[in-house]
């Protein structure tokens, strides 16, 4: 059974991994429109992901394998029960892969202005979506006992899914932001920076709401936090680090106020998990519905191989990806080879 449960945690570890890498891609999508003047500027700030972007977006892959792989039941039930949901997912994927590789194809102008807001439209996509989902999660799935999902995409965009993902967006955009603090400069890079404050602290009151909101609500994962009162760590350790990225941003310490966004963003997702497990998809209309890591995993045989495999190459995807960032680090300067 701690075969069942470390997949668990693995799982969640790609999903941050995710979240934290691409969280910024998206960040730098969603604030564009608002940051960038002219068509160099906005290629700029393409140019500032672009050596990077599509490798962010691999750590999804890895999720929807392992999901599949590990815990096939989930997967299964996912993506029959999201299925409009999880099409809408994919075509945003698409046009925001679209978006950054055409837009510059053409020198015409409006041939670049519709990609570029197909760029931000993709963005603000993706992360809407994926924070609806997080938050149907939470709140809880009309789940039967073969695994179906009730529901249909209106079901699904209920008011505390869609703060979860406005929420999302506000936590994105500000990873976003200081990530750009890295890669820009002069008065560019000072227009990414005047919006975090107004970011940071939209992204608290939300958070805020959101949290006060979960508590009260008659919710799974508060009944964990009650009977696992260990699990409180892990937002205290979110709040702290949301409390550090300010100080370091007072500070103009952009590079950690980066790595405490990354962790509070990480430790976020931690505190979802914790509150959840052993639950991956609670069911709204009957608690013995659930899909557990225990009931909804694949063969004890399946977890041994997909471990071995894990051990073994984890550490490669690990030291690539530190490898791109450390490549690539450093301001952005326009080529005949750039975006």
């Amino acid at each position: 059974m701690w075969l069942n449960t470390i997949w668990f945690v693995l799982y969640v570890v790609i999903i941050a991994g995710y979240a934290v890498l691409d969280g910024f891609d998206l960040g730098v999508g969603m604030l564009s429109p608002f940051i960038a003047r002219n068509d160099r500027e906005k290629r700029l700030l393409l140019n500032s992901i672009g050596p990077i972007w599509d490798g962010n977006e691999v750590w999804l892959v890895l999720a929807g394998g392992a999901l599949f792989a590990a815990f096939p039941f989930v997967y299964a039930s996912l993506f029959s029960g999201f299925y409009m949901a999880m099409m809408l997912v994919l075509l945003v994927l698409i046009l925001r892969a679209v978006a950054i590789e055409f837009r510059s194809k053409s020198e015409n102008p409006t041939w670049r202005n519709t990609w570029d807001w197909f760029f931000f439209g993709s963005s603000l996509g993706i992360t809407l979506l994926f924070g609806v989902a997080l938050g149907n999660v939470v709140r809880g799935i009309p789940l039967d006992s073969s695994g179906n999902i009730h529901a249909n995409l209106f079901d699904l965009l209920n008011p505390y899914s869609l703060l979860v993902g406005i929420t999302a967006v506000a936590m994105f955009c500000l990873h976003g932001a200081f990530f750009l603090t890295q890669k820009l400069e002069g008065d560019l890079a000072a227009r990414a920076k005047a919006p975090i404050p107004l970011l940071m602290g939209g992204f608290f009151v939300l958070a805020t709401i959101l949290v006060a909101w979960t508590l009260t609500a008659d919710t799974y994962i508060q009944d964990n936090f009650i009977d696992r009162p260990w699990t409180v760590v892990f937002p205290l350790l979110a709040l702290a680090s949301v409390m550090l990225a300010w100080k370091l941003n007072t500070r103009a310490a952009y590079l950690g106020a980066l790595v405490a966004s990354g962790a509070t963003i990480a430790l976020l997702i931690a505190t979802v998990a914790a509150g959840l497990y052993p639950v991956m998809l609670p069911s709204s209309t009957d608690a013995a519905n659930s899909l557990t890591v225990h009931n909804a995993s694949a063969a004890p045989e399946t977890l041994k191989v997909m471990f071995v495999m894990a051990i073994i190459g984890l550490p490669f995807i690990f030291l690539y990806t530190a490898g791109v960032y450390y490549f690539f680090r450093g301001k952005v300067t326009l080529d005949e080879e750039s975006y």
